[in-house]
């Protein structure tokens, strides 16, 4: 297939060739709004699915399969790489919760242009697993940003953003769920303007943003010092689908898959202390203040069960969380 302008723009040059690198649930789903508005996907980019995730999202490489869309599996954009990609002759390039930075030589693939989806409202929270830390941090609102790509993450001019408000109770999980509508509503409102070159640019300002690292598993470690509120952010920022938050009871991992902030202010024990296990399966702990109501867990070696479950034994003076 030739390179040149025109075959990139295909024979109606009102509706330009795309590629998109997509994976997840927006991938998929945003891909599938591409393919709703006729934009002509000549490929997809996107990843096999990692053995130590829970997997619960639809699969973009399914959906390429079933429209017959040419597909690339954990393609490293290397020369080789850039040579698969450059033979699709992109106008538009699509990256939408694709797992790895795409090159400046990648971009320049596209004359009109590269974008991403991210699921904050940038420039905050730039960077890598935006919803959970948004949850973390204990924000009241975030949003979607649809934005030109350039090398530096996260960093090109901005074309739309839309918002949404995070629930006193919502995990990530719920999170992404009302966050994956927003986005794929910005491709399809969006797609006719970028198609014709002329989508909206609007400069972020870096300095006033900022911008957040991978995380991994061990970065769930729970202190209790904490306020009661901070250690309750963590479990529902890092509950199903993902590894958990964590600490030690006797000696063994203890993931805390389901809390509640029990007691807001106030001191009731030394932080970790456990203080009461309720008819309700329940179980209360001291944080560094006030306290948290603990109600489902898992220990090292066991099933998930309510917490009152697994911390069976009876409540001595000492008995304490690490």
């Amino acid at each position: 297939m030739s390179g040149s302008g025109a075959s990139r723009l295909g024979a109606d040059s009102s509706n330009p060739t795309c590629v998109a690198f997509a994976y997840h649930e927006l991938g998929y789903l945003c891909l599938q709004t591409l393919i709703e508005l006729g934009a002509p996907v000549a490929a997809l980019f996107t990843h096999a699915d990692a053995s130590d995730e829970e997997i619960w999202w639809r699969s973009c490489a399914q959906l390429a399969r079933h429209h017959h869309i040419p597909l690339y599996i954990d393609v490293a954009m290397d020369q080789r790489g850039l040579a698969q990609l450059a033979q699709f002759a992109p106008a538009i390039i699509y990256s939408f919760n694709y797992r790895r930075l795409l090159p400046a030589p990648a971009l320049a693939l596209a004359p009109l242009g590269a974008f991403n989806l991210h699921l904050s409202k940038l420039p905050a929270y730039r960077g890598r697993v935006p919803v959970n830390w948004v949850l973390i941090n204990g924000e009241r609102e975030t949003g979607v940003t649809l934005h030109h790509m350039v090398a530096r993450a996260d960093a090109g001019d901005i074309v739309a953003q839309d918002s949404v408000a995070i629930g006193e109770t919502d995990t990530a999980l719920d999170l992404y769920r009302k966050l994956i509508p927003l986005g794929a509503g910005l491709v399809r409102a969006y797609h006719p303007s970028i198609a014709a070159g002329r989508a909206p640019r609007t400069r972020q300002d870096l300095s006033a943003g900022s911008y957040f690292g991978r995380r991994t598993p061990e970065d769930g470690k729970v202190d209790w010092r904490w306020p009661a509120r901070r250690v309750y952010n963590m479990v529902r920022a890092l509950t199903h689908p993902y590894p958990g938050a964590f600490c030690d009871w006797g000696g063994r991992r203890l993931w805390l898959w389901q809390a509640a902030v029990s007691r807001e202010r106030g001191s009731f024990g030394p932080p970790g202390a456990i203080l009461a296990r309720n008819r309700d399966g329940t179980v209360e702990v001291a944080a560094g203040e006030g306290s948290l109501k603990l109600i489902r867990l898992q220990l090292f070696g066991h099933d998930e069960q309510e917490a009152a479950t697994v911390i069976s034994q009876p409540i001595a003076a000492t008995a304490q969380l690490q």
